[in-house]
């Protein structure tokens, strides 16, 4: 019988360390007990034991974590703790510790604390610096939405900015807004809004929101791809997630950040009444400081003429002149008046003309694919496809069916 052959314990160490790092699981946790032989060294890095009634692990807090952590009170013996971060095996010492990276105190919750851990490291990465923030454009031609097509979220957006700026395309990518699969979709949409498009195609302004739920429920707002993506988005975001008393990290990395859907329309679009009232108030201060010019003009060639009158001995001729000079320039100045108010006429009423619904009015109608796109063009639309028709009255939709060479329309509304 062959006795067994020894293994020397740097090989039984090394397969325990690459044990443990083969693990996923020992690479992201996270840990509750009860803080023991607590030490601070004067490099501000903290060793503890972290210990339950069944068992005890050492760990390691070293002090860049410690700041990042902001803990609202030191750690002390007996706290009731949550840690998290990775299992290590050092070989050499034959010693197992937790390199903890984030802590936070028991009562916190771990759905509270995990979400504290990422915004801190989110934080410390400049993804939420106020200086990247970008101003949100006054008159956007394009207005792209990333929400779910069957949420209350994309109704009130759409409806809002219908009635507030009728001028703007939206732009529209459906995409889940919880579950497994919804960080990975968001963060595509989003990047399907920028980055994935040339510059001249891109919206002038995207949100990105649902309507409210569960802490749970909103947890895709809180995943990386989803952070990462609103970052590297190269046009203003606006997020719009739950109701105001929610806060996500997508709220944190946005531009700016809308309470609710609603609201996010609100700010992504001027009011067109408010807009018209603007031109009106325009119109009419550039005739008040008209009338203001032209009387000031008016004085003052009124006064060189009493002034030369009073110096020359005879004034007549140049009194004519300046009369003369006088009229005309009077007249120039209404004249400018004129043509300052024809022209803000002309721009009011090439507003109104803008709009999709003075078109609708006059018997024509628009015809939008089943994203909200524009079908311009009766080859941008396939036979079986669903569009929709909108006139002035209401809308229907239709299903396009191909008839002897040409397209026809099918209505199923």
């Amino acid at each position: 019988m062959a006795l067994p052959e020894p293994r020397p314990v740097w090989q039984v160490a090394r397969y325990l360390r690459e044990l443990i790092e083969r693990d996923p699981a020992m690479g992201d946790l996270w840990i509750g007990g009860e803080v023991s032989n607590l030490t601070t060294a004067s490099s501000g890095h903290v060793y503890f034991t972290l210990k339950d009634q069944a068992g005890a692990l050492r760990c390691a807090f070293f002090r860049n974590n410690v700041l990042r952590a902001r803990l609202t009170t030191p750690m002390r013996n007996g706290d009731a703790v949550i840690v998290h971060g990775k299992i290590e095996f050092y070989p050499q010492t034959g010693a197992l510790q937790c390199i903890v990276d984030f802590a936070q105190p028991a009562g916190v919750g771990a759905l509270q604390a995990e979400f504290e851990r990422r915004r801190a490291k989110f934080e410390e990465d400049g993804l939420f610096d106020a200086s990247r923030k970008r101003h949100l454009p006054r008159f956007p031609r394009t207005i792209g939405v990333v929400t779910s097509p069957t949420g209350a979220a994309y109704h009130d957006i759409t409806t809002i900015l219908a009635r507030r700026w009728p001028l703007a395309t939206i732009l529209f990518r459906a995409t889940p807004v919880q579950g497994d699969e919804a960080p990975v979709e968001i963060a595509e949409a989003v990047r399907a809004m920028g980055i994935h498009r040339k510059p001249e195609a891109r919206p002038d302004v995207v949100i990105v929101g649902r309507g409210g739920g569960s802490a749970e429920d909103l947890w895709a707002f809180n995943e990386e791809p989803v952070i990462r993506a609103i970052y590297g988005c190269p046009v203003p975001v606006i997020s719009a997630v739950g109701h105001e008393t929610d806060v996500t990290l997508a709220d944190l990395v946005a531009d700016v950040r809308a309470a609710t859907p609603s609201a996010a329309a609100e700010l992504a679009a001027p009011d067109r009444l408010e807009v018209g009232r603007a031109v009106r108030a325009l119109e009419a201060t550039a005739h008040a400081r008209a009338r203001q010019r032209t009387g000031l003009a008016r004085d003052a060639a009124y006064r060189l003429a009493n002034r030369m009158e009073r110096l020359l001995p005879d004034t007549h001729g140049w009194r004519r002149r300046v009369s003369s000079q006088t009229d005309g320039m009077a007249h120039l100045a209404h004249r400018s008046a004129r043509e300052a108010r024809e022209n803000t006429a002309g721009l009011a009423a090439r507003i109104r003309a803008l709009s999709p619904h003075a078109t609708l009015a006059r018997g024509y109608a628009l015809v939008s694919t089943a994203d909200g796109s524009p079908a311009s063009r009766a080859a941008s639309v396939a036979d079986g496809e669903r569009i929709e028709v909108r006139w002035a009255d209401g809308s229907k939709s239709a299903i396009v069916q191909g008839d002897s060479g040409s397209d026809a329309v099918g209505s199923d509304a």
